[in-house]
């Protein structure tokens, strides 16, 4: 779709050009639309130099086409930059627009817009024949009046968050070709009218809230060639009618909860290159001809289905095939063997998590990859077979295999042989007299409550031990509350007090007033939302930081949250609890380790204040060390904690660095239970209201979301945040991650421009200027750009895991790198993808890490040929890559990028 969508762009700039062209020397004729434009000027709030006051519009305006006859017939704001005042309120405040009488072309995309779409654009803007509004961070339902533009052929509205249903009025729009409102909040069925736009060739209704069954009338569509209605809730079986789309040349079917089996009609659409109805309910078998009648497919992905029956031997034989994903199914039977003559070496192929057994050929190894695993394939496989093909969890004679007892079970209840991997058969045993079977028993039984004996008096003799041992040592001074030191007597702590058990030293107010010098104003080192922070000295000189708690103004007690998390919680990267003293009924005393070289803004903060004097700034290599040592800390708080624990106030200034710059995370009075379920279900879905989740107005990046301490507890909020973190270290930039101001918006938009998996010399652009990196070091940093990318995704569902992210930053050259070696292949639970496809929402049912080379898929920005890509056009506004990702689990959205060993999948199936 991507390419048909550049080809009608590049044919309408075409004509906008010659249009130009014919009026280089046309000034504008009509005094209205002078006015109509200075008041759009005014109201975006746009700068003088793209839009200068004493210029003609129709030759000096950015954006701005006029016909020969010096009226207004094209208007193009986006990539267009506002002014400071118009960054403070930015709104939908296009209403001169109406006095442009002759418009036929309008294009925001990528320009933040928000608020909703006025009801007079289907009434005043009648000429109007493209309408682009992509990412421009509008919200609200679209109005009936748009069924007005009865002259509209081209409507792009993806990317928003748009809510409601869609108009059943927009099957009003005879001429329409092009119809995307993917990317939004879109709720309901999808409008039976849609049938009635007979010159649709692209219809994309892809991630939002459909639901209902899919609309037969749409098989009647007869110029459609791409239609896309992928991660939404719909339910029911799949129309026969859409086998009747003879010029269909991508279908994409996948995520919603689509159940009876693939129709038998599909096997008519004879110029379709990619179908996937991967991540439904599917189930049956698959329809005759499939593949030996459908020439001209590509890309073919049904996975994660309940798909059953034998696998045909066509599939080796469709001439173009590029990759076949049939992971995840109930697919038995043997593995059809290609033939000699097949060549196979240009697709990728999975097969994982089927039902599938028997013997292997090595005609099969010649495919560019396939994955075998997961199934029931037995016998002996040559060690020649190469590194493409992937046998884990077989029953193979190989190692990480099924155990026995499983692929014994599988064979004998299908009634077939089990060659046990190679070993000869035990024999039956020997059958016993029944004296002697009596005298077995009896010794077992006699070995059993023996041992039970043993088991219980080995119980009471250390329940006794240690009921005396406590009684003994009762009045020792422990670790958690050891009373007051001695007056002159310097507490004595280990080298590395983390590993303190408890809460530490319990101090009196005394001491902790003599630590600070009565609190003295050169010791307070800032005013924390949690309490203020004073650096202090205990005796001997040992230096610290002691946060005061005043609970008079502090009414959440905070503290009693964070004393409760050092008593559960124990990490390296946990900044140490040294002591507390909380005697005082008003305030809370804390006192912590002191970390010689402050926190991450602090340290940024310095290297660019002394940047100017020439000293060097902090290396990548210090970075990058510090953004793993965060992460290693939220991925135990995500997935080592049970339950989940959420930070809720990751940014530069929680990050602390000790002397050698590890890194131990402080700032702990929010850290919270997750709350909720991050996966909702179908129901929470559709009746979560669109503002109730984060928010946020930043052009042409949708709408990137305002975390705020009433926000709900979940671990993509801790995700978003480090993203920002992640800017902060690759661009140098102070502030941003505990800002989200309209200027803090407006940066991030422009920054993450700048970040494309395709374009590493892109992010050059936006690199701290005081690095200095070679060209592997760049690639480090082009990688760290990318995970922050997905990590500032708007929708907290499509954001990576904390130890996806760990993984990457560990190994940052394979986020950028494509390697076909079996160590750099990734693993979900039903296939693999590569690393820059986990960190740019490639689909979720890839089958290898060679899937990204393939031309045309691996992610939104490649898919095929034909996809429309969500990028927001070509006047460099700017875009987003990412795909829609499935709405159930968050691991298949971004896959694990290390190898992994799932489960045992149950033969209940």
């Amino acid at each position: 779709m991507e390419a048909q969508v550049g080809a009608f762009t590049v044919a309408l700039v075409l004509v906008l050009i010659i249009q130009c062209g014919l009026a280089q020397n046309v000034n504008l004729s009509s005094g209205g639309e002078w006015s109509a434009l200075l008041n759009l000027r005014s109201s975006l709030g746009l700068r003088g130099r793209d839009w200068p006051i004493k210029a003609n519009p129709c030759t000096n305006w950015t954006g701005v086409q006029c016909d020969r006859n010096g009226r207004v017939i094209g208007l193009s704001v986006s990539g267009l930059r506002r002014t400071r005042a118009g960054l403070i309120q930015p709104q939908f405040a296009v209403d001169s627009l109406a006095n442009l009488t002759r418009l036929t072309s309008f294009n925001a995309s990528g320009f933040s817009l928000p608020g909703s779409i006025p009801d007079w654009f289907g009434q005043r803007l009648s000429a109007l024949q493209v309408l682009d509004l992509r990412f421009a961070s509008i919200i609200g339902p679209i109005p009936q009046s748009l069924g007005g533009l009865t002259s509209l052929h081209s409507l792009f509205l993806s990317g928003n968050d748009l809510s409601g249903s869609a108009p059943s009025s927009m099957g009003e729009l005879s001429k329409l070709s092009i119809l995307d409102l993917s990317r939004n909040s879109l709720t309901g069925s999808i409008p039976s009218e849609f049938s009635s736009l007979g010159k649709l060739t692209i219809l994309d209704l892809s991630s939002n809230f459909f639901s209902g069954s899919v609309p037969p009338g749409l098989g009647t569509l007869s110029r459609l060639k791409f239609l896309n209605l992928s991660d939404n809730s719909l339910t029911g079986s799949i129309p026969v009618q859409l086998g009747k789309l003879s010029q269909l040349v991508e279908l994409n079917l996948s995520k919603n909860f689509l159940s009876g089996s693939l129709p038998s009609e599909f096997t008519g659409l004879r110029s379709l290159r990619v179908i996937d109805i991967g991540g439904n309910g599917l189930e049956g078998p698959l329809p005759d001809g499939l593949f030996s009648r459908l020439a001209q497919l590509r890309v073919v992905v049904l996975s994660g289905n309940k798909l059953d029956g034998g696998l045909p031997g066509a599939l080796w034989s469709i001439p173009n095939l590029q990759l076949l994903d049939l992971s995840g199914n109930k697919f038995t039977g043997v593995l059809p063997s290609p033939s000699s003559n097949v060549s196979t070496s240009n697709a990728v192929f999975s097969f994982s998590n089927n039902l599938l057994y028997g013997n292997l050929t090595s005609l099969l190894w010649k495919s560019r990859s396939i994955d075998l695993s997961r199934n029931y394939f037995q016998g002996r496989v040559p060690e020649s077979r190469g590194n493409n093909v992937t046998l884990a969890q077989n029953c193979l004679q190989l190692p990480n295999q099924r155990s026995a007892e499983v692929c014994t079970s599988f064979y004998v209840n299908r009634g077939l042989s089990f060659d046990n991997f190679g070993a000869p058969k035990p024999s039956p045993p020997v059958l016993e007299s029944e004296s002697g079977s009596k005298n077995r028993l009896i010794f077992i039984l006699v070995g059993i409550f023996g041992g039970l004996g043993f088991i219980v008096l080995l119980i009471l003799v250390l329940v006794v031990f240690l009921k005396w041992r406590n009684k003994g040592t009762g009045n020792q001074r422990g670790t958690e509350n050891v009373g007051p030191v001695p007056e002159g007597v310097s507490p004595s702590f280990p080298k590395d007090p983390i590993y303190l058990s408890g809460l530490g030293q319990s101090f009196t107010y005394e001491q902790i007033l003599q630590f600070t010098s009565d609190f003295s104003e050169t010791n307070l080192i800032k005013h924390g939302h949690s309490g203020d922070i004073f650096k202090g000295f205990l005796g001997g000189g040992i230096p610290v930081v002691i946060k005061k708690v005043d609970l008079s103004s502090c009414k959440n007690e905070s503290y009693i949250m964070e004393l409760d998390f050092f008593r559960k919680v124990s990490h390296t990267r946990l900044v140490p609890l040294l002591g507390h003293c909380l005697e005082n009924e008003n305030e809370k005393f804390l006192v912590y380790k002191y970390m010689p070289n402050g926190d991450l803004g602090n340290s940024l903060h310095k290297v660019a204040s002394l940047g100017d004097d020439g000293l060097q700034s902090m290396d990548w290599i210090t970075r990058l060390k510090i953004a793993i040592g965060a992460a290693e800390f939220l991925v135990h708080l995500h997935h080592e904690c049970s339950p989940p624990l959420v930070h809720r106030d990751i940014q530069a200034s929680s990050i602390l660095l000790d002397d050698k710059f590890e890194v131990r995370i402080g700032s702990l009075s929010e850290v919270h239970i997750q709350e909720g379920d991050a996966n909702q279900n179908v129901l929470t879905r559709l009746l979560r209201k669109p503002q109730t989740s984060e928010q946020g107005t930043s052009g042409a990046y949708l709408h990137l979301p305002r975390l705020n301490a009433s926000s709900l507890a979940i671990c993509s909020q801790d995700v978003y945040s480090f993203g920002k973190v992640l800017l902060e270290l690759v661009t140098g930039k102070l502030g941003i991650s505990k800002t989200d101001d309209a200027s803090t918006r407006e940066w991030l938009d422009l920054t993450l421009r700048c970040i494309s998996i395709y374009d590493k010399e892109l992010v050059t652009k936006i690199v701290d200027p005081s690095l200095i990196v070679d060209e592997d070091l760049l690639e480090e940093v082009w990688a760290m750009s990318i995970v922050a990318r997905s990590c500032l995704n708007p929708k907290p569902s499509k954001r990576p895991l904390m130890k996806h992210i760990l993984k990457a930053l560990e190994n940052p050259l394979k986020v950028v790198r494509v390697d076909s070696s079996s160590s750099a292949r990734l693993r979900t639970t039903s296939s693999r993808l590569s690393w820059s496809a986990a960190f740019f929402g490639s689909w979720r049912h890839s089958s290898s890490s060679d899937i990204a080379a393939i031309p045309g898929y691996g992610n939104r920005e490649n898919f095929s040929s034909f996809k429309q890509s969500g990028r927001v056009g070509s006047q460099g506004s700017g875009g987003n890559d990412f795909s829609s990702s499935n709405k159930r689990l968050s691991s298949e959205i971004f896959p694990e990028p290390v190898e992994m060993h799932d489960l045992e999948r149950q033969d209940e199936r």
